[in-house]
């Protein structure tokens, strides 16, 4: 009994470290929602709603520019390596690495360069700059004094009008990024998280969610369609 207590104890201390890093008060659910995992595995059920890069362009057809944002981490970039290599380095046996400033020096002014930028990511940028849309990139990462991530993503999505990427940082009982997707007026934003749809719905903008690749170090993968938002098809990769 006392070695099961102390596992499940480690277990919770582990899950705790590892998500302060992508921290957002939680809202609860109002729909039913499935992980990546299990959408690979059984299919997409029929409650949930699936669109396309195209049906977004088609719903924008004719209407003027806007402001579109999208999360980093597992929505723009699979960036697992990142943060596979930061424990490594600085915590081997647990998550205490997401609270070193020196870990997150790493990651935003260099390490990035090992980010896989995300298939759907490409596209959604792509047809966002065709129509003029103006793109920002929001981040829940504690910031760094660099601009490394900011060049990295002009140059893997030749982002054509580069704004410098804003480093919201995370809360357990704030949504960050709401003021800044208010702020900028976006209307649309692209995010894996739960905390990016209900960030995105709090500013007055349509929060999409992008499907966490089911290999994402970012545990646990998130219940798309929890909150009846639209998702991506295709964009776990």
């Amino acid at each position: 009994m006392l070695r099961h207590t102390l596992l499940t104890a480690t277990a919770l201390l582990t899950y705790t470290l590892f998500s302060a890093a992508h921290a957002d008060p939680k809202t609860p659910g109002t729909h039913k929602g499935y992980s990546t995992i299990e959408l690979l595995n059984a299919g997409i059920p029929k409650g949930l709603t699936m669109i396309s890069v195209a049906d977004i362009q088609n719903e924008l057809k004719g209407k003027s520019p806007i402001a579109v944002g999208f999360d980093i981490d597992d929505t723009s970039l699979f960036s697992s390596p990142v943060f596979y290599r930061g424990q490594q380095e600085f915590s081997p046996n647990g998550y205490s690495y997401l609270k070193n400033q020196k870990f997150w020096d790493k990651a935003n002014c260099g390490w990035d360069r090992f980010s896989m930028p995300k298939h759907i990511a490409q596209q959604l940028i792509a047809m966002h700059q065709q129509r003029g849309d103006d793109i920002y990139f929001i981040t829940g990462r504690t910031p760094s004094k660099c601009h490394f991530t900011t060049d990295y993503l002009k140059k893997v999505f030749h982002v054509k009008k580069m704004h410098a990427v804003i480093f919201a940082g995370s809360s357990h009982t704030t949504y960050t990024k709401t003021p800044y997707i208010k702020a900028h007026n976006i209307k649309i934003y692209y995010g894996d998280a739960d905390g990016d749809i209900i960030s995105a719905r709090k500013a007055g903008a349509e929060g999409i969610r992008v499907m966490r690749a089911a290999n994402s170090s970012y545990k646990p993968i998130p219940e798309n369609g929890i909150y009846g938002e639209r998702i991506l098809k295709n964009s776990q990769y």
